[in-house]
């Protein structure tokens, strides 16, 4: 049976992707393993692999094309015996794409186990988490239970043979100790009598189950169709809010007005940003803090470590970073974010830094940036910030940071506030050191100051928590050594 190579969703908040390129074509034959394309993502560009071995029967979608939504077909992969011939001209429907996750930059375990797996269409589920997706959509066709099959690929993964030999042997079906239609308030059915229920907008609970100990198989759910019962109670209307009104589009402004413009398509990272800097601002309660650090002293202590150290070049934002990380470790209540459930104050400082890209801002993220140095430091940032630019990062690496700063210091802006980063609780903005006038044992004397504005999530952290936070970071970046200690 054709397999459906669908639109993968490559982190918790991608919703659609660009398919930027085809690593092969039709006919070819392709193996577990090789690489079939390259997607981009909001964020970053990923290469998708084939799990099952075949040959590329028909693709769907073709390269440069721009808001494929998830799990929507892009191609076909044939097995054995099968042909090209038999193949849709138009790309077959996928299941329904999976809702983001929250916060778009905290990678939930339930998020993560939502995402379905890149290239079947299919998938069974109970305890099938280690078979090859061909061998669940065998097993979910067959309504096998994977957990009561024996695998033979590595680490014990339960590949194609194995259900089949499962099959011709007389392969239990779906039934675990305590299946039945409906006990303690669960529903046991099938995996494929579940999705064939969702499809048809069945009520599991008003079905009855001949499986083993009355569980619900598929049979049973064809005669619920067949029977027309069972159909779920159409939801409730919801009441008709008139729009609010509102102006011209900046387009169709333009266009009224005879302004001459040029349109630069929006990328998927331009769109993400957008939408995600609205609901950070409309959604999140900001208020700000400012303090001002002298910071001569480690300006010296930067110019010594590279004129003596050559082979590294340490830079003002790698003390910041150095800086905060001990800060968050002094005031562990500024590292924190806000959940419906309660506050979580993590463990490690995780400092997300902000880097300008052709496409737009990235987050990538220095990890238990309190326990690294600041070589350590200054090494990592480069390589994160240079594969940034080229959109090659890892979803884990721009992802789950738990607070964030951005430094636009080097382009010369003395003060800014910035844009929380959800579900962070903090952003700290920082400006240019500059040659200010100050007052230093009663008298006049330039030093060179640096503004620093923290935005802060007033669900997570109040203001006492916010200027203790900046009162540690102010200690550390005014008194370098104090960071070695």
């Amino acid at each position: 049976m054709p397999i459906n190579i669908l639109m993968p969703a490559l982190s918790p908040t991608m919703t659609e992707g660009a398919l930027a390129k085809w690593h092969v074509k039709e006919g070819d034959t392709v193996s577990a393993g090789d690489v079939l394309a390259e997607i981009e993502t909001d964020k970053a560009t990923m290469e998708v692999e084939a799990v099952d071995e075949g040959t590329l029967g028909r693709i769907y979608v073709a390269e440069g094309t721009e808001g494929v939504p998830v799990n929507q077909v892009i191609a076909v992969l044939l097995e054995e015996g099968e042909s090209a011939d038999d193949l849709p001209a138009g790309a077959p429907e996928g299941p329904a794409a999976p809702k983001a996750a929250s916060g778009d930059g905290q990678a939930a375990a339930a998020s993560k186990a939502e995402t379905p797996e890149p290239e079947t269409e299919k998938a069974a589920g109970g305890d099938g988490a280690k078979a090859t997706p061909l061998a669940k959509r065998i097993a979910a066709q067959a309504d096998v239970d994977l957990s009561r099959v024996a695998g033979s690929g590595p680490h014990g993964r339960i590949v194609k043979a194995d259900v089949e030999a499962a099959l011709s042997g007389g392969a239990p079906k779906a039934a675990a100790a305590g299946d039945g239609a409906a006990r303690d308030g669960r529903i046991f059915a099938s995996p494929l009598a579940r999705k064939m229920a969702q499809q048809e907008g069945l009520d599991l609970a008003r079905i009855a189950g001949s499986g083993p100990e009355g569980r619900i198989v598929k049979r049973d759910v064809e005669a619920a169709i067949e029977a027309g019962t069972a159909k779920k109670a159409a939801p409730a209307a919801a009441p008709v809010v008139a729009p609010a009104a509102a102006g011209p589009s900046a387009r169709q402004l333009a266009d009224m007005l005879g302004m001459a413009y040029e349109v630069q398509p929006l990328s998927n990272m331009r769109r993400t940003i957008a939408r995600r800097l609205t609901e950070a601002k409309q959604q999140v309660p900001h208020f700000y803090l400012t303090v001002d650090c002298e910071i001569d002293e480690l300006l010296r202590v930067r110019k010594q470590i590279n004129e003596r150290f050559t082979d590294r070049k340490i830079s003002v934002n790698d003390f910041v970073i150095r800086a905060v990380a001990l800060a968050l470790k002094e005031v562990p209540a500024a590292n924190a974010s806000y959940d419906e459930s309660g506050i979580l104050l993590y463990e490690h400082a995780d400092v997300s830094v902000a880097v300008a890209t052709p496409n737009g801002l990235i987050t990538p993220i220095v990890k238990q940036a309190e326990t690294k140095g600041l070589a350590a430091i200054s090494e990592e940032m480069k390589d994160l910030a240079g594969r940034a630019r080229d959109g090659k990062l890892k979803p884990e690496e721009y992802q789950g940071g738990t607070f964030s700063v951005s430094n636009l210091g080097m382009y010369g802006v003395k003060h800014f506030g910035a844009i929380i980063n959800p579900p962070q609780g903090c952003i700290l903005a920082v400006g240019a050191g500059e040659q200010r006038a100050v007052v230093k044992n009663g008298e006049l004397a330039a030093a060179t100051v640096m503004s620093c504005t923290l935005a802060v999530d007033h669900r997570v952290v109040d203001g006492a928590v916010g200027a203790q936070f900046l009162a540690a970071f102010k200690k550390y970046v005014e008194y370098p050594p104090g960071m070695l200690l």
